[in-house]
């Protein structure tokens, strides 16, 4: 059993500071996309808005997903990531025996808000926030990292569609743009 946590509680600068959960994607909004993605598989899901440790970005809403949730393992998703599936879910929390995440990595590099995470994490999550070093990726340097690389991703889907993001009118734009079309 795994929990699920929405990260929204970015401010979206670069979205006109729009709430990304209410962005319209295909008919339908990001969050109520991941809920319906994430309740089947998830022992609970929660969306993450207020953080323990405020202004601390993304890793400050790890912290407080890893804090609050029910289960040892918790899927970590980014509120603005509308084409994430339940067989990646899936995959990804399979994958997480023996280690501290579960991170895919594509030619993008890694995609920490899509990925599985154990509270074994939290001393090197409230280490970093203490010191206030906030990379999520410098985070990995302390864990023991199982990376899903592209081409294990692709078995899963377009890679690039499961793990694409809004986080400006223009990636909303060539996200909504027919499949025909695309280059």
């Amino acid at each position: 059993m795994f929990s699920a946590a929405i990260l929204a509680g970015g401010r979206a600068t670069r979205f006109g500071g729009r709430d990304k959960t209410a962005i319209v994607v295909e008919g339908q909004t990001i969050l109520d996309r991941q809920l319906r993605i994430l309740t089947p598989v998830a022992a609970d899901v929660t969306v993450v808005r207020d953080d323990i440790v405020p202004g601390c970005g993304p890793l400050g809403g790890l912290h407080t997903a890893l804090t609050r949730a029910r289960h040892d393992i918790v899927f970590v998703l980014a509120c603005d990531m509308p084409h994430v599936t339940a067989p990646l879910v899936s995959y990804l929390v399979s994958l997480s025996d023996g280690f501290d995440a579960v991170v895919p990595r594509t030619e993008r590099g890694y995609h920490p808000l899509c990925a599985v995470y154990r509270r074994t994490c939290l001393p090197a999550v409230a280490r970093r926030l203490a010191e206030r070093e906030l990379q999520m990726t410098a985070l990995f340097a302390d864990l023991r990292v199982r990376e899903v690389g592209a081409d294990e991703l692709a078995r899963l889907g377009d890679r690039d569609r499961l793990l694409a993001n809004v986080n400006t009118p223009a990636e909303l734009a060539a996200l909504e743009a027919p499949q025909s079309h695309k280059l």
